[in-house]
C-alpha cells in the first residue's frame, strides 16, 4: 500500500476522463495516483466503446454540432457545458489523441481521417478506429500514462469510502469548519487490508452504473461506485432517472452484454420484426433508424410486446459495404455464435448503456463538496440533458478530465499533517462474519431484475412505488450485512448498487413527466411528455 504523503492528487478508476486528468495534473508537476479495483486496467466502459468520439469536420461548425447534442437531449442540457464541449472538442481530441498519444484512427487513401456518422448528428465527424475505438483510445492512453514519472497506478486496489473533514476527523472542533474531502479510504482486494490515503484533490472516475440492471452493454466494473460515495458524502446527484438503454446488444446466451454499435445503423443498418417489416418508420417516419436511442429503443421494445417476442433483427445482409472490414469485432463476435453478418440478420435487444445523470460538477469537475471532483459517466455536466448524443460520452469524458487536472493544478489545497493525524484508521467488525459469494449473487440478480422490470425502458408510478418500497428492505439488510462482514470487493460492489440503485429510482419517481430517455406512462397506458 503507497504511502499517503505521495499523492497531490488521488484518481478513482483508469478510463479516458481519469487518464486525461492524470495526464494534465502530472504536466503540470503534480504527484498521481490512480486506483483500479480491477487487475486489468483496461476493464472499463471506454474500452469497451466501439463507436467513436467526435472530432473535426470540415463541414461541421460548433454551433451545427451544439444543436445536434441538444435536440438529442431534449433541451434539457445545459447550454454553457455545450457550448464549451461544441467549441473546444474537436481541437482537444487533434491535439491530445492525434498528436500526441497517437491514437491509430482510421484514415483514408489520402492520409486523411476518416469519419463516420451515427444517429441524430446531422453530419459525419466522428473519428473511429473500425468498430473497437474505444480500446484503441484506452490502451494507447494507457501507454503513454505509464511513463509518465508523476503517475503511479495501483491496480487491485478499491475506493471504500470518500475521507472528509466533518465526518471522519476525530477533531471535535473539525464539524464546525466547511466540510471538505481529503483522502479515500483504499481496500486492497487482495490482501483485504484497508488505509486511509490522503491528497488535496480526489477524482471519482468510476465509470457508469449498467450493471444494476439485467442487461447492460456495460463491464462487470460497472457497479455504481462514484455515485454511491458521492451520495454518502453529501455531493449534489442531478438527473439520476435518465439512464440511457442502448438500442442494440446481441441476444445470444453465450453473448452477454455485447454491444452492436449504433455505427451499424449509421452506415445503413435496418431494423426488422419478426416478419421482416422494417417498423421504425411507424414510430418516427423522419429519423427512422436514425432517430435518438430512446426513441429506438422504446420502439424496439413495443414491437417486441407486440410480436410477442424476445428480440427484434438488425438486418445487415443488405448494406453495400465490406462488414468484416468495418465491423471486425461485431463480425467476428457474431461468426463465433455461428451469425455470418454479411448473410444473416443480428438479433438485438435493448440494455442500459449509460447513465446522462449523475454527481453535479462544473466544466472543471468541481462537485458541491470541496476537494471532490468527478469526470465522465459519474459526473453530470449537463452536456448530455435527458439522452446522449452518440460518440460524445468519450469527448467529454476527455474534454472535462483535461480540464479538472489543469484546474486543481492551479487551486490544489494539500491537507495538513495535524488534520491527517486526526483521521482515524479503519474500523473492522469486532467479530468479523465470512462473506457468503451465494447471498452476495443472489442479492445482486435481485436487485438487477428489480431495475430491469420497474425501472427500466418503460416506468409507471405504481413500478416505480413498488421499486422503493423493495429496495428500501434490501438496503437495510445488505447495509447490516456490510457492517457485520468481512470486507471484499464483492461486497462493497453489491452495498454501492443498492445505493445507485435507490438514488435513480427515487429520481425516477419523483419526475412524473416523460423527457428523453425517462418514459413514464400513466394507469390508462398513456404517457405525460414534458
Amino acid at each position: 500500500m503507497p504511502d499517503f504523503r505521495n499523492f497531490d492528487v488521488i484518481i478513482l478508476g483508469t478510463g479516458i476522463s481519469g487518464l486525461a486528468s492524470a495526464i494534465t495534473a502530472a504536466e503540470q508537476g503534480l504527484k498521481v495516483g490512480i486506483f483500479s479495483k480491477s487487475g486489468d486496467l483496461e476493464d472499463t466502459n471506454t474500452y469497451h466503446a466501439q463507436g467513436g468520439i467526435v472530432g473535426h469536420s470540415d463541414e461541421d461548425t460548433p454551433q451545427l454540432f451544439a444543436d445536434d447534442i441538444l435536440k438529442a437531449g431534449d433541451y434539457l442540457n445545459s447550454r454553457e457545458a455545450v457550448k464549451i464541449l461544441s467549441e473546444t472538442g474537436p481541437s482537444l481530441v487533434d491535439e491530445y489523441l492525434v498528436d500526441k498519444i497517437k491514437v491509430g484512427f482510421n484514415r483514408k487513401e489520402d492520409g486523411s481521417l476518416d469519419l463516420t456518422r451515427e444517429a441524430v448528428h446531422s453530419i459525419r465527424r466522428i473519428y473511429h478506429e473500425k468498430d473497437r475505438t474505444g480500446k484503441a483510445i484506452e490502451t494507447d492512453m494507457l501507454n503513454y500514462v505509464q511513463k509518465s514519472d508523476n503517475i503511479q497506478i495501483f491496480p487491485f486496489h478499491m475506493a471504500i469510502d470518500l475521507i472528509s473533514v466533518c465526518h471522519h476527523s476525530k477533531d471535535p472542533q473539525a464539524r464546525y469548519k466547511e466540510n471538505r474531502v481529503i483522502g479515500v479510504y483504499i481496500l486492497n482486494c487482495e490482501t483485504k487490508e484497508v488505509k486511509p490515503i490522503f491528497a488535496g484533490a480526489v477524482i471519482l472516475a468510476t465509470g457508469g452504473i449498467g450493471t444494476i440492471y439485467q442487461h447492460t452493454s456495460n463491464p462487470a466494473v460497472a457497479t455504481g461506485d462514484g455515485i454511491a460515495m458521492a451520495y454518502q458524502v453529501g455531493a449534489s446527484i442531478i438527473n439520476a432517472e435518465f439512464v440511457q438503454f442502448h438500442p442494440t446488444t446481441l441476444y445470444h446466451r453465450d453473448a452477454e452484454n455485447f454491444l452492436i454499435s449504433e455505427a451499424v445503423r449509421g452506415e445503413g443498418a435496418i431494423l426488422l420484426n419478426r416478419h421482416g417489416d422494417a417498423f421504425m418508420k411507424r414510430y418516427n417516419p423522419s429519423l427512422k433508424d436514425l432517430a435518438p436511442r430512446d426513441e429506438v429503443a422504446r420502439s424496439i421494445y413495443m414491437e417486441m410486446e407486440k410480436c410477442g417476442t424476445s428480440y427484434v433483427y438488425l438486418d445487415t445482409p443488405h448494406m453495400n459495404i465490406d462488414l468484416p472490414s468495418h465491423f471486425p469485432s461485431i463480425s467476428e463476435k457474431c461468426m463465433e455464435i455461428g451469425l455470418d453478418i454479411s448473410k444473416d440478420p443480428i438479433p438485438v435487444v435493448p440494455a442500459a448503456h449509460y447513465f446522462c445523470g449523475g454527481i453535479k460538477v462544473d466544466m472543471n469537475g468541481q462537485t458541491t463538496v470541496p476537494g471532490l471532483y468527478a469526470v465522465g459517466e459519474t459526473a453530470c455536466t449537463g452536456v448530455h440533458g435527458a439522452n446522449r448524443l452518440a460518440s460524445v460520452s468519450l469527448l467529454e469524458g476527455l474534454v472535462c478530465g483535461l480540464k479538472t487536472g489543469r484546474h486543481i493544478a492551479d487551486n490544489l489545497e494539500n491537507p495538513g499533517f495535524d488534520l491527517r493525524r486526526s483521521i482515524p484508521a479503519w474500523i473492522y467488525p469486532v467479530n468479523e462474519e465470512s462473506v457468503d459469494p451465494i447471498l452476495i449473487k443472489s442479492d445482486t440478480h435481485t436487485i438487477q431484475a428489480l431495475m430491469w422490470n420497474y425501472v427500466g425502458i418503460i416506468r409507471s408510478p405504481k413500478r416505480l412505488s413498488r421499486a422503493l418500497s423493495d429496495l428500501n428492505y434490501h438496503s437495510h439488510r445488505i447495509d447490516r450485512f456490510y457492517r457485520e462482514a468481512g470486507i471484499t470487493r464483492e461486497l462493497v460492489e453489491l452495498r454501492n448498487s443498492v445505493l445507485t440503485a435507490t438514488v435513480i429510482t427515487r429520481a425516477a419517481y419523483n419526475n412524473k413527466k416523460s423527457q428523453g430517455c425517462h418514459y413514464m406512462v400513466t394507469r390508462d397506458g398513456s404517457f405525460e411528455k414534458s
